[in-house]
């Protein structure tokens, strides 16, 4: 099995002992981002500048390995509270906007996430 662990220079460091993603063959797995700024580390502020950073931090880690939004085909969403769901889903949906269909999804309420983030994704992408 050919696999491969990616770290993508651009994107935030990981907040623990983690690849940014692995890429096994053709299906790159990308562990979950948070609204970190890349430069920093900070997180941003608020559950609609976490989610739109999150999505770009994304976006970095996809193009390092020259996947983009079209080669998701899961998303997982990780919230800290179920009533940002209808905003996240807003934002989701104008992030996948140039595609005819949406990736398989789940969405989650969880106690908490790193940093006490609001808002994680993890996707699973196949080129």
């Amino acid at each position: 099995m050919n696999k491969q662990a990616i770290i993508a220079d651009q994107a935030p460091a990981a907040v623990g002992p983690y690849s940014h993603a692995y890429l096994v063959g053709e299906t790159l797995y990308v562990s979950g981002q948070l609204g970190l700024i890349p430069e920093t580390g900070e997180l941003v502020a608020g559950i609609v500048s976490q989610t739109k950073r999150a999505l770009e931090n994304l976006d970095i880690v996809l193009n390092h390995v020259s996947f983009t939004r079209k080669n998701i085909v899961k998303t997982t969403i990780f919230l800290a509270d179920m009533a940002d769901f209808a905003t996240v889903n807003e934002i989701y949906a104008d992030f996948f906007k140039d595609q005819s269909e949406y990736p398989a999804r789940s969405c989650v309420e969880v106690a908490a996430l790193p940093k006490a983030a609001l808002f994680e994704i993890e996707v699973i992408a196949v080129k």
